[in-house]
């Protein structure tokens, strides 16, 4: 074969080698070992603890394990410190018997054997971690000059792993650091410049290791900063590195670190750059005050040169780390596991980088492959093995190990030759659930060898899946980009190969996806307030979503106030802690939304503060405050309000406002004022908390700077005038003493001005003066400091007179029924005496032209203006006599009154009838009655009647129309249609024409001819609950009334209506009467049917036997009697007791007996006995079994009780009610109090 073939067969064999890679063999087949766990590489472990090295394998069969030690065999029978775990092959070596760990120490490796090949694990390097002490030393103080530089160097005893250095002082205390103090990498502590505050005795090294756990300290070392001569500042200079350039070897994937430490004063500031690169700041920081640069992850391309450059106002100097980056082996592409039918061709590859390139070995079963036993289907290709025309016992593990200066890696890859049909590994009837619009991925894990084809079908086996929409993958996977509801359904996956097929059935559902259709809304809220956050979901039926809530990324405060329903969030008496962003977050099995809203909370701002007044003046001050929390909403103003100490103490008052961004003021004063200032703020929530008030301000007297205002004249009399006017306020006065002088004169008639000085008041009254006449007037402002300014003229007259002329030539010219036009001459001016305010009509009806209403009206009037001379009455009675006068209007009043003129009006359209009364006469007639109008407004003519038949749809029938006398009052209407409603309208006239009708509707009779009776089936029975009245009616649709009354009695029928039934139920009949019942049907107040009349008996109750036990006279003589009785046993218990004492009592007396108790102080009682029930006597002794001797005497109460088992104390005393024992066969006698109880 050519090269050209040999190239073709090697990427044909990768291609199939790639299509294996998802290839897992059943654990029920055939399969060499694969190592599954193993301890690391690099295992150190603690010498107090037992030694675990992990190796854990799978195959088929199951395999065994052994183990080689520095690449000799380790024989674990030989040594019983050492056990291999059952079914693995992890190793446990006991060292609790005293054994040291180092005898341990060295390089493992396990292998995993079974029939169709061994597997090795990586080589595993086992140390023990190591702790070592502190060499004992002793350090001398350390003297140093202010600004020096110093190191105080820690060196720690070196370690496995190597220890965690850190400085603390004896109080283990962690020193403080800095730019100018830091600990560097090596853990010594650096010093750019030490300073006073350096000196202390207690700088100690710690090492902390951190497998065992153990902090070795150093020796204390003292530090003594002088400062004996002057402080040099200098420019930097390293302290570490040393040089100008350094190397830097670091291998890829670890961490890389820098430092650069300075000596300078001032202390220098350090920074870092990359020479033709950038420095990583994803993975690069900036540790130790910037003195140390880390970058974690390193690549290859982070090999370059990085500068570090120390600075101050002295200089600079800078240093270049160049960075070299290696590499330990890794993975490019690891081999896979190879299955393979008999016959078939494949290959395994091992790809690794490294720098440099690291070199492959190949094994096979643990040995060189070069040292196997050869096989004719493989052949090795560098870094690849190929295979062909494999043999059933071909199976085999080969192991790939790559290596290089900086390390090694190995790997297990097996080649399993099998013949077995296709399988799907993937569970039966599986159900995938996906989001409308999201992927979907059907999975068909399968296995066979050779390697199955998979296809799919939808639904049926009719047609293959292939092309749009579907992706299928090489694992055999189907997938659906973007899903639809179309998509839903049965999927079948069929697995085939040369040996057989084998299906799987999936199915499909598409969902729709679950969204916040209402989302949380910005809240801006006040504390105490409630809030609601709604959060309205909508999702797919078949999904049961889950929504919780958030706050700020974190849980919800456990809170009753928090109460949280199905699609909303409410939290009561809102706090500012509950302010925040509060989400809202719906989950289901297959998606999740999320909504989040802002909650502000706002009050009203804090009062301000710290109230300053500042660069008095006279009449002004500067205000200065601090402004309070705005708690969360913007202050929009400050309101400044002043006390009055002097003329308002405890009253505040608005002085002035500024904007909320100002938190000062000039605030313009006022003389003669004793300050007093306060501050609140307003935002949109409302105003603040009044602030302090500030320190008292008092401003000095002076002249006022005003006069009163609102200065007028009037007169009250028709020979005075009053001056009036609005009083200055205190705040205005400007100084104590204030009054008002009061300047007059006439106007144009007099040189001088009258005046006079009155106190603080607000009027004078100027007397004597002529009838309504100009003065000018004047009020000025004087207090003990001096006048204000010279005030202004206002023009103010003196009082009106009434009028003294009456107009004259009155005329009345009549327009109509209701309406007349008045004239007149205007009186003269001087008769006025005062202003014209205008002329007053009074007008009056008198009474009616017609002799049937001549009643007499009220008496009106009506203002003209000034200049008018004539003027309209519109509210004239029709047909009547009116007399009128007129006379002048001044401020004062009316003057006399014009000579009375009298007129009639005409006649008018008369008012509507006074009354229309319908009733029916018989089917064909009706009766229409009538009263004539109120309001005849003239002489009746007569009266016109309209009427014509209705229907509920329409005025269908047709207008007729009768003209009646004046003097008719009712009329009949013959030849109507039966069972008809008609409406009529009737109005009245006079010469004048018709007034408004007046209209009534009605419904003829039924025609009785023509058809069977209204009433029918006319019956009753009585019950307990009354007369059950029963009928049939037949009759047009009206209203049904049962009239009843007493036969034979003379009183009126009582009526009760029906309402819409046949059954009438008659309750207030009164037994053993007899009575007379009949119906009635109306309409509108006519009488339409009357049915026949029923005679109703209804009998007597018989009268139920009085039970004596309930009567109240029987029960008041029983209680008098047993009151009665209950005083007899009172007053023959107090005799039989002779004051409260029994007959063994007065023994005791005589006796002395020691223990009766002695008479208490509190409520002269006896302490011995008590006339409380059911309670043992004070002092009284009882046996523990609980019974009590009997004592012989025969002053005992005994007689007095049905059993001889009442007890006595020891004492004699009777207990036998009192102590509540009772004797198991017979009750006691009850006590009074008892037989008492017994009674009530």
């Amino acid at each position: 074969m050519d090269r050209s073939g040999d190239a073709r067969l090697v990427l044909l064999l990768l291609f199939m080698s790639h299509m294996t890679t998802a290839l897992e063999v059943p654990l029920d087949l055939p399969q060499p070992p694969t190592i599954t766990h193993q301890s690391p590489k690099d295992y150190i472990v603690d010498p107090r603890e037992n030694i675990v090295i992990y190796c854990e394998a799978k195959g088929k069969p199951h395999p065994s394990f052994s183990w080689t030690r520095n690449g000799t065999h380790f024989d674990i029978e030989k040594d019983p410190k050492v056990i291999m775990k059952p079914h693995t092959g992890t190793l446990v070596i006991d060292i609790s018997g005293g054994e040291k760990t180092e005898a341990y120490e060295g390089i493992y490796q396990c292998a995993a054997h079974n029939q169709l090949g061994t597997a090795v694990s990586s080589h595993i390097h086992i140390r023990q971690s190591r702790s070592p002490l502190w060499s004992k030393e002793r350090f001398s103080p350390i003297v140093a000059q202010k600004g020096q530089s110093l190191v105080l160097h820690c060196r720690p005893p070196a370690g496995l792993p190597p220890p965690i250095v850190f400085w603390m002082d004896n109080n283990f205390q962690r020193l403080p650091q800095s730019r100018r103090v830091s600990q560097g990498l090596n853990g010594d502590l650096y010093f750019s410049n030490v300073q006073m505050e350096d000196s202390r005795n207690n700088y100690i090294c710690y090492a902390r290791f951190p497998h065992t756990q153990t902090i070795q300290q150093k020796q204390p070392i003292s530090v003594h900063v002088t400062e004996h001569k002057p402080i040099e500042e200098r420019a930097p200079v390293f302290m570490v590195p040393s040089g100008s350039l350094s190397s830097e070897l670091v291998l890829r994937g670890e961490t890389l670190e820098m430092e650069c430490i300075a000596d300078g004063l001032p202390t220098p500031a350090v920074s870092w750059s990359k020479r033709s690169g950038e420095i990583p700041s994803a993975r690069a920081s900036f540790l130790n005050y910037n003195k140390t640069l880390r970058i974690t992850d390193v690549s290859e391309a982070d090999a370059g040169e990085y500068q570090c450059r120390a600075t101050n106002t002295h200089g600079s100097v800078h240093h270049t780390y160049r960075v070299t980056v290696r590499a330990a082996p890794y993975w490019i592409s690891a081999p896979k596991n190879l299955v393979l039918a008999p016959l078939e061709t494949g290959a395994i590859s091992c790809l690794a980088g490294g720098n440099p390139k690291p070199t492959i070995h190949w094994s096979v079963n643990g040995l060189p492959i070069n040292d196997a036993p050869k096989d004719p289907s493989r052949r090795v290709e560098n870094d690849t093995i190929i295979f062909s025309a494999v043999q059933t016992g071909s199976s085999a593990v080969y192991q790939c190990n790559a290596t290089n200066q900086y390390g090694d890696l190995l790997y297990n890859a097996f080649v399993n030759v099998l013949a077995e049909p296709p399988r799907v590994l993937t569970p039966s009837d599986k159900v995938y659930q996906v989001i409308v619009n999201k992927p979907a991925l059907l999975e068909c894990v399968s296995f066979g060898s050779p390697v199955p084809t998979i296809t799919w079908f939808k639904d049926s086996r009719s047609s293959m899946l292939d092309g749009d929409p579907y992706v299928f993958h090489d694992s055999g996977a189907l997938e659906i980009p973007v899903s639809q509801g179309s998509n839903s359904g049965k999927y079948t996956c069929v697995a085939r190969n040369n040996l057989g097929i084998s299906e799987n059935h999936v199915y499909l559902e598409v969902k729709e996806p679950t969204r916040i259709l209402r989302p949380p809304e910005y809240r801006v809220v006040q504390r105490n307030a409630d809030v609601l956050f709604e959060c309205k979901v909508k999702h797919d039926p078949s999904l049961v979503p889950t929504v919780s809530w958030r706050r700020d990324n974190g849980e919800l405060p456990y809170d009753e106030r928090f109460r949280v329903e199905a699609d909303s969030l409410t939290i009561s008496d809102v706090s500012e802690s509950d302010a925040g962003v509060y989400t809202c977050m719906v989950n289901t099995t297959l998606d999740q939304d999320s909504a989040s809203a802002q909650l502000t909370v706002v009050e009203q701002p804090d009062a301000p503060t710290d109230l300053e007044l500042t660069d008095p003046g006279a009449r002004s001050v500067q205000l200065t405050w601090t402004p309070g929390d705005e708690h969360n909403s913007p202050t929009k103003k400050f309101l400044i309000q002043y006390e009055d100490a002097l003329h308002q103490s405890g009253v505040w008052l608005n002085l002035t406002e500024v904007p909320g961004s100002r938190t000062t003021a000039h605030l313009k004063l006022s003389p003669y004022v004793h300050y007093s200032f306060r501050v609140l703020a307003l935002n949109d929530v409302g105003y603040s908390r009044p602030s302090r008030a500030s320190r008292q301000y008092r401003t000095s007297p002076a002249a006022p700077d005003e006069n009163p205002s609102e200065v007028k004249g009037h007169g009250t009399e028709h020979n005075n005038l009053v001056i009036t006017w609005k009083p200055l306020t205190p705040l205005q006065a400007n100084g104590p003493g204030l009054q008002y002088k009061v300047m007059w004169r006439q106007q144009e008639v007099e040189q001088d001005w009258s005046f006079v000085t009155v106190a603080n008041v607000s009027r004078f009254v100027v007397s004597g003066t002529p009838t309504f006449v100009p003065y000018e007037l004047k009020v000025q402002a004087i207090n003990d400091y001096g006048h204000a300014p010279k005030p202004s003229a206002v023009i103010g007259h003196s009082g009106e007179d009434f009028p003294s002329a009456a107009p004259e030539a009155v005329q009345v010219l009549v327009l109509n029924s209701t309406e007349a036009e008045v004239s007149w001459t205007h009186v003269p001016q001087r008769s006025v005496r005062g202003r014209l305010q205008g002329y007053r009509v009074h007008y009056r009806r008198e009474r009616s032209l017609h002799r049937h209403n001549s009643h007499h009206a009220e008496q009106r009037s009506k203002t003209f203006s000034t200049g008018s001379s004539s003027g309209r009455l519109t509210d004239l009675q029709p047909y009547s006599l009116y007399s009128l006068h007129i006379t002048a209007l001044s401020g004062r009043g009316e003057g006399p009154a014009s000579n009375t003129h009298r007129f009639q009006t005409p006649e008018g359209v008369p008012g509507a009838p006074a009354s229309l009364r319908v009733s029916a006469a018989d089917p064909e007639s009706v009766l229409l009655e009538w009263s004539p109008p109120h309001q005849r407004n003239g002489r009746l003519t007569g009266y016109t009647l309209r009427y014509h038949a209705v229907s509920s749809s329409s005025d269908a029938g047709e207008l007729q129309e009768l003209e009646l006398p004046a003097n008719h009052s009712s009329v009949f209407l013959h030849s109507l249609q039966h069972s008809t409603r008609y409406r009529f309208s009737l109005s009245a006239r006079t010469a004048r024409g018709s007034g408004p009708p007046l209209t009534q509707e009605t419904l003829t009779v039924l025609d009785r001819a023509g058809g069977a009776p209204a009433f029918g089936n006319l019956s009753w029975s009585v019950s307990g609950a009354g007369a059950l009245i029963s009928w049939q009616y037949w009759g047009p649709d009206t209203h049904l009334y049962v009239e009843y009354m007493i036969d034979n009695n003379g009183t009126d029928w009582l009526r009760e209506r029906v309402n819409g039934s046949q059954l009438h139920l008659l309750r207030a009949l009164q037994a053993g009467r007899l009575y007379r019942v009949r119906l009635l049907a109306r309409d509108h107040g006519s009488s339409i049917h009357q049915s026949e009349e029923l005679l109703v008996l209804v009998p007597a109750l018989v009268s139920p036997q009085v039970d004596i036990a309930t009567q109240g006279w029987f029960i008041g003589l029983m209680s008098a009697i047993a009151l009665l009785i209950l005083i007899l046993l009172i007053i023959c218990f107090i005799k039989r007791n002779k004051g409260g004492k029994y007959p063994v009592k007065e023994k005791e007396d005589a006796h002395g007996d020691p223990e009766i108790q002695p008479m208490k102080e509190d409520d002269m009682t006896f302490g011995e006995y008590s006339d409380e029930d059911h309670k043992p006597l004070k002092g009284s002794r009882t046996p523990s079994s609980g019974s009590v001797k009997r004592a012989d005497s025969d002053d005992s109460l005994v007689d007095y009780t049905d059993s001889g088992d009442t007890q006595f104390n020891e004492d004699g005393s009777f207990i036998g009610q009192y102590s509540g024992l009772q004797s198991a066969h017979h009750s006691p006698q009850p006590s009074p109090s008892t037989a008492f109880n017994s009674l009530v």
